[in-house]
């Protein structure tokens, strides 16, 4: 129960942070909002999808759509 408390207060965290910074213009901005995001993505996966458990394939794969999303909005972003 404590694990879950806290992974909730961190992403509630990473949210505020988030929000605080969206209100910046510029590309390190929207780089940080998106690392804040795949942080977020990854925390909710491994904490409350049990993904911590799963095969390491599984795990890998999901760490693999994460860099080629946040690598495709980025890049799509800039051009």
């Amino acid at each position: 129960m404590k694990t879950t408390l806290f992974t909730w207060l961190f992403l509630i965290a990473l949210t505020l942070g988030a929000t605080g910074f969206s209100l910046q213009q510029g590309l390190y901005a929207l780089i940080f909002v998106m690392l804040l995001a795949g942080v977020k993505f990854l925390t909710v996966a491994f904490q409350f999808m049990e993904l911590r458990t799963a095969h390491v394939f599984w795990k890998g794969a999901l760490i693999c759509f994460l860099v080629l999303f946040l690598g495709l909005v980025l890049l799509l972003k800039t051009y």
